[in-house]
């Protein structure tokens, strides 16, 4: 079975949107990211956008936490839809 994306051009907005979650969760992840650095900051200082081309390693986060983040994108994803919707 082919791996065929539906919307490919939604990668790049799904990687800064991982970025900016595990910000949020506090993860080490990205070279400009730290511990507790909030999600506006790091937009403002260009750190979260400027990932969506780099092959970041998650391999030292725990299951857990990777899990976390993906939790979090699916539950922003259907409130989104869910807004979208209802606003119709």
């Amino acid at each position: 079975m082919a791996r065929n994306k539906v919307v490919p051009e939604s990668k790049k907005a799904l990687d800064i949107l991982k970025y900016e979650i595990a910000a949020e969760l506090g993860l080490p992840v990205g070279k400009h990211l730290s511990m507790n650095v909030d999600t506006e900051f790091a937009t403002e200082l260009g750190s979260v956008s400027s990932y969506s081309g780099k092959k970041e390693s998650w391999g030292h986060l725990t299951s857990r936490d990777n899990g976390a983040v993906g939790g979090r994108i699916t539950q922003r994803l259907i409130q989104r839809a869910e807004e979208t919707l209802f606003s119709l």
